[in-house]
């Protein structure tokens, strides 16, 4: 008995169908779903829950004022069939395509970036600036570690910059093979470390492919089994990170794992005001100068570059700022929090 399957295709056809105006597409739904019980109604007989689904195409219709006669949609094509692997590969490394499937919306997504000293915008909006010296987790979930290494931008300073980024996509079943993919200064690859473009032999393993937008300085993975996109840049003498993630991905980590600088930003110790006291390299109305010209807006992104480029002294790192705003504007969802203030 395939009543389950005529349920299915009802709920999917008037998903989008809501409110006053759904009236004739409701109709042509319902005669379609009184259709598809009759085609199996020969072994369904003893099953209850065809029985109670034909009562229930009957009240609707009455309730509808819609009449047994008139259009049908067309059935839905069915889904492939399974392959060999026993999955259908559709849904199962097509993050976005499943979750629209099964809760009839598209997914939310959450960004996080590390760039500059470095400061680290989290997936809540946060904004902190940080002195992280060594290797600190800015993810470490069910599907993906990133580590990101830091080191002094410059000899005697208190504030650092990100060196080295290693980021693991963790083995997941039909989709990809463990990758592992590793940036330093002046070797920002366009492959994993194992000298792959994508996510290996499985089935869906070109759900997970590196693309190279700018040779030697900014290359973007795409990790479609998990609703993802990452962004590697360097500018200057720093590595940047950007991440769009699905909010389930995001969210998928126990209590063990409490430390990463995406979910939480930089604990309160390793956390520094934007606002640096004493002698600069660069005195502070030449940074900020040099930083409007590229970042009009006076938000965290423009305080970010005056910091780092008074630091530093290097004007170079008016290209991180910009170019994590840059990634900013096309990972959020909500153009609204594009900008942020403090």
């Amino acid at each position: 008995c395939k009543i389950l399957r005529c349920n299915s295709e009802y709920v999917a056809a008037t998903l989008h169908l809501r409110g006053p105006d759904r009236g004739a597409a409701f109709c042509t739904a319902l005669r379609s779903y009184s259709l598809c019980p009759r085609r199996t109604a020969r072994t369904c007989r003893g099953d209850l829950a065809f029985h109670s689904a034909v009562h229930g195409i009957e009240d609707l219709m009455i309730q509808n004022n819609c009449s047994k006669e008139g259009p049908t949609a067309p059935p839905r094509p069915r889904p492939p069939a399974p392959n060999p692997h026993g999955f259908e590969s559709l849904d199962i490394c097509d993050y976005e395509r499943s979750f629209l499937y099964k809760h009839g919306r598209p997914p939310s997504f959450q960004h996080c970036a590390a760039f500059g000293d470095p400061h680290i915008r989290t997936f809540h909006d946060d904004f902190h600036t940080c002195r992280v010296e060594g290797s600190w987790p800015l993810l470490d979930n069910d599907y993906l570690f990133v580590q990101a290494t830091s080191s002094p931008v410059a000899k005697g300073s208190n504030a650092t910059v990100t060196s080295k980024l290693t980021i693991i996509f963790k083995n997941m079943k039909e989709c990809i093979d463990q990758k592992v993919y590793q940036a330093e200064l002046d070797n920002v690859p366009a492959a994993f470390q194992d000298g792959s473009v994508n996510g290996g032999a499985r089935p869906g393993g070109s759900s997970l492919a590196i693309w190279e937008r700018s040779p030697g300085r900014h290359v973007e993975i795409r990790a479609d089994y998990i609703g993802t996109t990452i962004a590697v840049r360097q500018a200057g003498r720093q590595l940047s990170f950007s991440i769009r993630a699905a909010e389930e991905v995001a969210r998928a980590f126990t209590e063990e794992q409490d430390l990463q600088l995406c979910v939480g930003g930089c604990p309160h110790s390793q956390r520094m005001s934007r606002s640096p006291r004493g002698r600069g390299r660069v005195p502070a109305e030449t940074a900020q100068a040099l930083c409007r010209e590229i970042l009009p807006v006076e938000d965290v992104y423009f305080q970010s570059c005056v910091f780092d480029v008074v630091t530093s002294g290097d004007t170079n790192f008016t290209m991180a700022a910009h170019g994590a705003l840059e990634d900013a504007r096309l990972f959020l969802p909500d153009a609204e929090k594009l900008h942020i203030f403090q």
